[in-house]
């Protein structure tokens, strides 16, 4: 049981969301499932116990898709976007009792992003520039509390459901030089940046998940987790330079995300252990609460997800590399309206990521100390 419930925490890394990736579809805040309680997050916590994890994430978007078909020739013509992003989650895990904990965790982010038709036009009617511009800082601070089903330190198996705050401290209006502006696309300006390198995206998120593992042998365990995050505000006020069916400038939206994953993992007897699973995360068209309007890039990947971990006394280390092997920039509420409206089909497109590299350290410490 000992060392199971070990593996189960080197692998906190490997079990988590990183929902910021997969490019232009902005999923974002919740580097856990739920916004910090999400699979590892508080496992067989004893009261007074605290767990520390680092988590280190990196993509980059390049490959455009409109629904589920890819268009390689903005590759071929050079009129891709690119979209390159680092990220830092520092969570803090404590154990209330023997199966609630708390989490809180504090997020940091770097993009940049290049791209033609935001400088002066994609060719042959544009000027074809390619320019970049940026964002870097705190991200939105993320709060939640969970709580196994099953008293840990008398099963092998458990499950949790979770309640998770994400604040809207994160910056969700940041700006940047863009070249090329104005209508003879001879004036640099300060615009604000794309949707899917704002640090925030303005509203106050609810989010409710699950996470669970079982032990099918001594050596093999299944592990899921999902969650939903609603976000009830409809737009951040943010204004973009495109318009909805009737002319109106459109703000940035303020979406829903959604993520779930499962997998197995092998433990060895020194402390090394291997991962795979599959997992799907996304943005919806329209939002459980609240309105859809604004825009977004909604859309969703399925990856599959191979990693490995290796635990030493309280501590642990782990990597994992999510490969997409679907993706899907459905339609967005505008895309729906304007399709209604204009009896033209309307579906926008996104950048995806091929991958994501996820590296992390993990600590126990405190509390007191049970027989497993």
């Amino acid at each position: 049981m000992k060392t199971f419930v070990s593996i189960c925490f080197a692998l906190i890394g490997l079990l988590q969301f990183d929902l910021n990736a997969q490019g232009c579809v902005a999923t974002r805040g919740m580097s856990s499932c739920g916004g910090g309680t999400g699979m590892g997050m508080g496992i067989n916590l004893s009261p007074g116990e605290w767990n520390l994890v680092t988590g280190y994430r990196y993509f980059e978007s390049f490959r455009h898709f409109r629904g589920d078909h890819e268009e390689p020739e903005r590759v071929a013509n050079g009129t891709e976007v690119w979209n390159w992003s680092s990220f830092l989650d520092v969570t803090l895990n404590y154990g209330i009792t023997d199966q609630l904990y708390a989490t809180a965790t504090l997020p940091y982010m770097h993009h940049n992003r290049s791209s033609m038709y935001e400088h002066g036009g994609n060719p042959p009617n544009g000027l074809g520039q390619r320019h970049s511009t940026g964002s870097s800082g705190l991200s939105d601070i993320r709060f939640g509390l969970g709580y196994w089903l099953f008293e840990p330190f008398e099963h092998d198996f458990n499950y949790a459901i979770g309640l998770a705050v994400k604040l809207p401290n994160g910056q969700f209006d940041c700006q940047d030089l863009f070249y090329n502006q104005g209508p003879k696309r001879d004036t640099n300006m300060l615009q604000f940046v794309d949707q899917s390198i704002q640090l925030g995206d303005g509203g106050t998120g609810i989010s409710l998940d699950m996470q669970g593992y079982h032990p099918i042998s001594h050596e093999i365990a299944i592990a899921m987790n999902a969650f939903y995050m609603f976000n009830p505000r409809e737009t951040n006020g943010i204004p973009t330079l495109r318009k909805d069916a009737f002319g109106n400038i459109l703000e940035y939206s303020v979406p829903d995300q959604y993520g779930a994953r499962i997998g197995a993992f092998y433990n060895s007897t020194f402390g090394l252990s291997g991962y795979f699973g599959g997992r799907i995360e996304g943005v919806p068209s329209h939002d459980a609460f609240g309105g859809s309007r604004g825009f977004r890039r909604p859309g969703y990947s399925v990856a599959l997800e191979p990693g490995m971990s290796y635990a030493f006394n309280s501590m642990s280390v782990f990597f994992s590399v999510p490969l997409a092997v679907y993706r899907n920039r459905v339609q967005s509420y505008d895309d729906l309206e304007k399709t209604r409206v204009n009896g033209v089909f309307t579906n926008g497109d996104a950048a995806f990521a091929d991958y994501v590299i996820n590296l992390g350290f993990s600590w126990r410490f405190g509390g007191k100390d049970h027989a497993m």
